[in-house]
């Protein structure tokens, strides 16, 4: 089970969130992976953590002001990266020329979709996984495996009946260590989240709480 931690732009300290990620993985052994702001993505990376980008655009190298590229990304020690999260949502083909620039720069990819239908046409794409979260349920503390499990093996089914390697991930709520045996059980192998880690007070002990199942 893949734990990936978006810190969106939560106002909370990076580098100590990524320390008690790092710690936290090599402690239970669970991959586990901390996505900061593009500013900070080098200092993420240097607590040792698994670090991946919150989005890179479609563009390659050159007059590409403002733009976030894949390649710098990568030498900011990035390992991965998200697209079109519900909170950055892309066109079609911005989403395909993210994903084929985070390949140029040997990123793994995660393509957020709100429903089952947009998983099969994000699998299509050939990421490497594809992340089903109702946007509804963000931020909410109500994870979708528990609030309407069958989006989650229909999310499964969509894409394994597009392109079986690609994985799917529950996200949206995410935030106890039920939740990942819960999406674990409708077919998911990883979990995105934010607020359950990004927001607490002791993010260590939100972690290992997370993780103590597995």
């Amino acid at each position: 089970m893949f734990v990936l931690v978006n810190l969106k732009a939560y106002p909370c300290d990076p580098v100590a969130v990524a320390t008690a990620a790092a710690n936290a993985a090599d402690d239970s052994g669970v991959r586990i992976a901390v996505a900061p702001q593009a500013a900070h993505l080098e200092a993420v990376s240097e607590t040792g953590v698994e670090t991946w980008s919150q989005h890179v655009d479609p563009v390659e190298p050159g007059s590409q002001t403002g733009h976030t590229l894949a390649e710098t990304v990568a030498d900011a020690g990035a390992a991965g990266t998200l697209v079109n999260h519900s909170e950055y949502r892309v066109k079609l083909a911005d989403l395909d020329g993210s994903v084929r620039a985070a390949e140029r720069a040997g990123l793994e990819t995660v393509v957020c979709a709100n429903n089952p239908a947009q998983v099969g046409a994000a699998a299509a794409l050939g990421p490497d996984a594809v992340a089903v979260e109702p946007p509804e349920l963000i931020g909410t503390g109500t994870p979708v495996s528990q609030a309407d499990p069958d989006i989650v093996e229909d999310a499964v089914a969509a894409a394994a009946a597009v392109d079986p390697a690609v994985d799917v991930f529950c996200g949206a709520g995410i935030s106890t260590g039920e939740d990942l045996v819960a999406a674990s059980d409708l077919g998911a192998t990883g979990v995105l989240l934010a607020s359950g880690v990004a927001k607490a007070d002791d993010p260590r002990a939100a972690l290992d709480d997370l993780v103590a199942p597995l």
